[in-house]
């Protein structure tokens, strides 16, 4: 979708169409359900975590801003619950992730992507730190270009380049032990 239509419809739903929202919501429920799953590992709270992210976009719809991309701005709002609710029930980082399949169609995902989506290199991934887990999440599960990185972390291009390098090497000294 893109930011026109975006910002098309936010405008309908500020109107009072609330229908339009569903269209939003049938966009992009799954790109952050796989976000809160990946940081999760656990698809009960990802369903949940998904659900107050739409809640709480709807209830502060009024502060989208249509010049920047509806996702972002959704994926921050994602980003922030998830971070939270890690913080709130300090979820341990050694759980095993379930067995989904979140990417059906490997063949078309880059060689990085393939081998985090492995199942063991997804429960390794449940060991990195969660801030540097979330910025590999957002890299090679979800393809957000750096850019986009930033500007749901608030960090610089570079900060996240290097934040990514450095999850990266904490996913190789996990697999190592």
């Amino acid at each position: 979708m893109d930011q026109k239509t975006e910002a098309e419809i936010v405008a309908r739903v500020l109107k009072g169409d609330r229908q339009a929202y569903a269209l939003l919501v049938e966009e992009y429920k799954s790109p952050i359900y796989n976000l809160a799953y990946r940081m999760t590992g656990n698809s009960a709270d990802a369903d949940d975590l998904t659900q107050e992210t739409f809640i709480r976009a709807y209830k502060y719809l009024w502060r989208y801003d249509a010049r920047r991309k509806f996702f972002t701005w959704l994926y921050t709002i994602s980003f922030n619950i998830i971070k939270n609710h890690i913080k709130k029930n300090k979820i341990k980082t050694k759980q095993a992730a379930e067995t989904d399949t979140l990417f059906p169609d490997r063949n078309n995902l880059s060689p990085e992507t393939r081998l985090i989506e492995d199942q063991e290199i997804s429960s390794l991934m449940l060991q990195v730190p969660y801030k540097l887990r979330s910025l590999l999440i957002m890299k090679y599960h979800q393809e957000l270009s750096f850019e986009e990185i930033a500007d749901v972390t608030g960090k610089s291009v570079s900060a996240v380049k290097m934040s990514i390098y450095r999850g990266l090497e904490s996913l190789k000294k996990i697999m190592k032990d």
